[in-house]
């Protein structure tokens, strides 16, 4: 009787440590200390073998020729439950702290983890290439947005004011870097209470089924609360005879005015086509009154926002390569005066020559250092259409070959045909 007593609370204590419920689907808690494992198992084992023998291998009070009886079954049951209790309170109290020392470390892993400093969007938005005008009217709408908040807190009546903005201005002019600026400098005034940007397209609003297009919207609406709704292109969702960018748009003006307290839309595209997007809604029109024209780039501030780029990636240009450069960016501009690509079409500039220049470095048997951050002159040239320059000559030549090949055939054989009649005769 005793020993099946000590399996079942062997069993019942075992289930408590290591069973469903004490660490997670059965399986036994680690220790972050293997010695008080050790010293666990081993108490636990040692209580059960050496409970109740004092003095003999049977309990004192079982067995035959006992003196205690019934009696003294029953204390010593009672004295090896208490026992294995205080076995398991004991166990417990050491999973305890153990489980509390390592959540301690793990908070204090947390605390030594320093976030990244945040920058002052008004010293952003100042170190901006070029952009003056841009400068000028963001600071200038921020101010005001600041001072009707301070009014509004201090109880007096604030001028109602649209923070809803429209950029205008061709690909590549900082647009979304700028909207990105506002949104912080919303959340600093403390009319947005995150200030994060949301960019989206037509495409990530416009869904394919009758319905599918207000919750495709309302989803981005609601990832955007709290911040900025940046819509690029936002003219192509008033399209002639489009009836998903249409209930985009009306789910977006009830937005708008739901939550009008905590959430900032800015659409953005081409000059003329968010002109005529503005004016062919009258909730547009009355929503959005704040329009931020954003010019090209001079051929100066496009080179610097190239210098920047190397700068930042570590790259250095010989001296006859930046006059080059300067070069490159104007005839590429003077080529797409439509549609250049300002300060994008410059970024893909830098990712063709540094891709050109390691196309050079990964011919070299041991590059140095400073090997792999010069950019050569040789490195402005795009080596594919050199080659297939080469394949085209050699091309033409293959066909003039063949044709003269061909003529000689031909005079062979009437010499031949010619020589042929002439015996016959």
């Amino acid at each position: 009787m005793e020993t099946e007593m000590a399996q079942d609370l062997l069993g019942s204590m075992y289930n408590d440590f290591f069973g469903p419920g004490s660490g997670g689907d059965g399986k036994p808690p680690v220790f972050d200390d293997p010695k008080k494992q050790k010293e666990i198992e081993d108490q636990v084992e040692k209580d059960f073998k050496n409970e109740g023998n004092k003095g003999g291998d049977k309990p004192e009070g079982i067995g035959a020729g006992s003196q205690t009886g019934a009696g003294a079954t029953i204390s010593g049951d009672e004295d090896a439950m208490k026992k294995a209790d205080d076995a398991l309170r004991e166990a417990k109290a050491l999973f305890a702290t153990s489980a509390g020392d390592k959540k301690e470390k793990e908070d204090n892993d947390q605390e030594e983890k320093e976030p990244e400093p945040e920058t002052d969007p008004m010293e952003d938005l100042e170190s901006l290439i070029g952009l003056t005008s841009i400068k000028h009217d963001v600071k200038e709408l921020a101010d005001f947005v600041k001072v009707q908040k301070m009014r509004s807190d201090a109880g007096m009546k604030a001028v109602p004011v649209s923070l809803h903005l429209v950029f205008t201005g061709n690909p590549g002019t900082g647009k979304t870097t700028v909207a990105r600026i506002i949104s912080r400098i919303y959340k600093q005034i403390g009319v947005l209470s995150k200030g994060q940007l949301v960019e989206v397209d037509r495409s990530g609003l416009v869904a394919g089924y009758v319905g599918q297009t207000a919750l495709k919207t309302q989803a981005k609406i609601k990832e955007a609360l709290g911040g900025v709704l940046f819509i690029d292109e936002a003219y192509s969702l008033a399209q002639d005879n489009d009836n998903f960018g249409q209930e985009a748009i009306d789910t977006i003006l009830k937005a708008m005015e739901d939550h009008r307290d905590d959430l900032v839309v800015i659409v953005a595209g081409y000059t003329k086509p968010m002109e005529k997007f503005i004016e062919s809604n009258p909730g547009l029109k009355s929503r959005f009154n704040k329009y931020i024209e954003f010019p090209d780039y001079s051929i100066d501030e496009l080179e610097s926002i190239f210098d920047i780029s190397c700068n930042k990636y570590e790259y250095i240009l010989e001296e006859d390569v930046k006059k080059h450069i300067r070069e490159m960016i104007n005839q590429r501009k003077l080529e797409r005066i439509e549609n250049f690509a300002n300060a994008r079409e410059v970024r893909n500039l830098f990712e063709e020559i540094v891709t050109n220049q390691a196309t050079r470095i990964a011919k070299m048997e041991n590059p140095t250092p400073e090997d792999i951050k010069v950019v050569k002159l040789e490195d402005l040239m795009d080596k594919k259409p050199e080659a297939d320059e080469a394949k085209k000559d050699d091309a033409e030549k293959d066909s003039t070959s063949e044709e003269t090949t061909k003529e000689e055939t031909t005079a062979e054989n009437t010499e031949v045909k010619e020589e042929a009649e002439s015996q016959d005769e």
